[in-house]
């Protein structure tokens, strides 16, 4: 259970949520083949040397291993980035969520939301993320950097917005 669920409020619904787009995992990836295609074939190597009884192929064989293991390294810890960041719209508050050890936190009230911004690169464009710079009434400006979606995430929040300035402007309303 993340973070956002484990805060939602009484009488709150998430009506739309996000996370960091999946190229943050690419590089890993990248790295990780790098690391990881070249360790198996030393440690596959290591053990057919072993095999045939030609021996000294143990730290190959462990050179091969550690490769392997930077690599399951790389992947985990791009993985783990991914899932550290949360965001979320409901039909009372902006949230989002950053870090796993550390972490900053925006719980915002859809009523306090001033703006929010969306920054996206051209490769942002074509991959459908960018930058969702969230600004609250009296309060400095947080970055969430790689979101997916981040224009449906401002659609979103723009709809909740427009559904509680019509209900404080309908007839009989307090």
């Amino acid at each position: 259970m993340g973070y956002i669920d484990q805060n939602i409020i009484s009488g709150e619904t998430i009506l739309y949520r996000t996370r960091l787009h999946w190229t943050v995992m690419v590089t890993a990836f990248f790295l990780a083949a790098i690391f990881g295609l070249p360790g198996l074939g030393i440690l596959v190597g290591a053990i057919a040397k072993t095999s045939d009884k030609q021996g000294h192929s143990e730290p190959l064989a462990i050179a091969g291993l550690l490769l392997l293991v930077i690599a399951v390294i790389m992947v985990v810890v791009a993985r783990m980035r991914r899932s550290s960041v949360e965001m979320a719209v409901t039909n009372k508050r902006v949230l989002a969520k950053r870090g796993l050890i550390s972490r900053v936190t925006i719980e915002m009230m859809l009523g306090k939301v001033e703006s929010i911004t969306v920054q996206q690169t051209i490769l942002g464009r074509m991959f459908n993320y960018g930058t969702i710079t969230v600004r609250g009434t009296g309060g400095t400006p947080e970055p969430f950097a790689k979101i997916a979606h981040p224009l449906e995430f401002r659609r979103q929040v723009e709809q909740e917005l427009d559904k509680l300035q019509n209900r404080a402007a309908a007839p009989g309303a307090q």
